[in-house]
């Protein structure tokens, strides 16, 4: 990924996969990335929300963003998938509209292409599913959009990908094009945090919970715009959305991920792997929101949702969603369950807000800017070794045990290794774990003990 100050002072030049659903537009997009990112099924609807990604191509690099399938006329979900489609175009410095060529032109085709006439970007019409030299023939039919010669393709056996991505780097703006029509620019407040997560870029956060509790309102309200799809269907983000946001507290780059359910509740290989990337977001993520539905109160998945972020290693803070909709006999409640059955996540924050309205939101940056400050800490040996001796002092460990010295290892969580003289009761090591966080101010983040007895 880019450097964020380099971001801050230039963009990439954009370029935006459109078109129907089920043409194919996010195997384009995988195709073109290099790995599997965007979810793939031969189902439409399956991508409703923006999923953006810096490629290379030959030394040039831009921005590459997936949309779900443009369908005028459906539903309100589909509206709104729509809207997200629009918008991208919008943006986009280039344009690629995906069709199918084994089906030929359809009036959704014509009325995406109706659609892009009336924009002053351009666009390449690539038709898909060219899997042999005889299907070439197909493309021509597709001329009668109006949008300029079409070129070949199979996203998923990538004939003739080099050769469209020769033609988008033609037709990218350059580096002067690029600054005559990027509004407004500021720089980075050399000043400003400039935090560093645990892969080496922006820290990442990382929205989760269960279905239709609101994480992609809070996501939307958290960037500043529309960019996750919002219904209140269950299950409407399918696949993890991430942006980058300057804070005032620094940069954060926010991943909204889908719902997760138990495990036998999840029977569609859609949600399956949805559920998979939002597993792999947390174990990625710098710290966790935990988005719970105040309305319903803690769920028994909210309980094992918070076991599974916490076994990963990542900082909590828990979100009580909707909470203007509960009495303060309903709020009295909530808060009983989150002592009882959140218990083991120790001091993580706890923040009522309502992410519809955001009353509360406010809140979070600090929240977050804290959990993280002590999920990165790190600390003089010489401090470590004195907390050590005086927890020992205080209370030392049964058995003649003893920690001869200590030092931290690693950061993201914060790693001490202790060297002892021989076996540390698990006991004593929760009480040193305790000593540690509370001496050196580590609040609610994960603290790792790894002991070495001494040979």
């Amino acid at each position: 990924m880019t450097d964020l100050a380099e971001h801050a002072t230039t963009r990439l030049p954009l370029v935006a996969v459109v078109g129907r659903p089920n043409v194919g537009k996010s195997t384009l997009f995988n195709r073109i990335v290099g790995r599997r990112v965007a979810i793939v099924e031969e189902r439409p609807g399956v991508t409703r929300d923006r999923k953006e990604l810096e490629v290379d191509w030959l030394g040039q690099a831009f921005r590459l963003v997936d949309t779900g399938g443009w369908m005028p006329g459906g539903d309100a979900l589909d509206a709104k998938v729509s809207r997200q489609s629009e918008q991208a175009m919008e943006e986009a410095d280039l344009i690629l509209l995906v069709v199918d060529g084994t089906v030929g032109v359809t009036d959704e085709d014509a009325r995406v292409a109706d659609l892009l006439r009336r924009t002053d970007r351009p666009v390449l019409v690539v038709v898909n599913k060219i899997d042999s030299a005889q299907r070439e023939a197909l493309i021509w039919e597709f001329l009668s959009l109006g949008l300029g010669e079409p070129l070949p393709l199979s996203a998923l056996h990538g004939h003739h990908t080099g050769d469209l991505l020769d033609k988008v780097i033609e037709l990218l703006p350059d580096a002067e094009e690029l600054e005559a029509t990027t509004p407004g620019i500021d720089e980075v407040d050399p000043d400003a945090p400039q935090w560093t997560g645990a892969s080496g870029d922006v820290p990442a956060v990382a929205l989760v919970g269960r279905p239709n509790v609101g994480k992609s309102t809070l996501f939307n309200r958290l960037i500043g715009e529309d960019r996750a799809v919002v219904h209140d269907m269950p299950g409407t983000t399918r696949d993890t959305v991430d942006t980058v946001v300057e804070t005032e507290e620094g940069p954060l780059r926010f991943v909204d991920t889908a719902g997760m359910r138990r495990r036998a509740k999840v029977d569609e290989g859609t949600e399956y792997y949805s559920v998979v990337r939002a597993l792999q977001a947390v174990d990625h993520s710098d710290v966790a929101l935990l988005v719970i539905d105040g309305t319903v109160g803690v769920t028994h998945q909210d309980q094992r949702l918070a076991e599974r972020i916490d076994a990963a290693g990542c900082p909590i803070v828990v979100v009580l969603n909707k909470w203007e909709l509960l009495d303060t006999v309903d709020k009295s409640e909530v808060r009983t369950q989150i002592g009882d059955r959140l218990h083991f996540l120790g001091e993580a924050p706890v923040l009522s807000i309502s992410a519809l309205s955001g009353k509360g939101v406010h809140r979070l940056i600090p929240a977050l800017g804290a959990a993280i400050d002590a999920y990165q800490r790190r600390v003089p040996t010489k401090k470590v070794n004195d907390v050590v001796q005086r927890a020992q002092q205080a209370h030392p460990a049964p058995g003649g045990a003893r920690v001869l010295y200590a030092t931290q290892g690693a950061a993201h969580p914060p790693t001490f290794t202790l060297f002892v003289n021989r076996e540390v009761p698990r006991t004593w090591l929760r009480y040193l774990e305790n000593q540690l966080r509370d001496e050196l101010d580590l609040g609610a983040t994960p603290v790792k003990l790894r002991v070495r007895k001494r040979n």
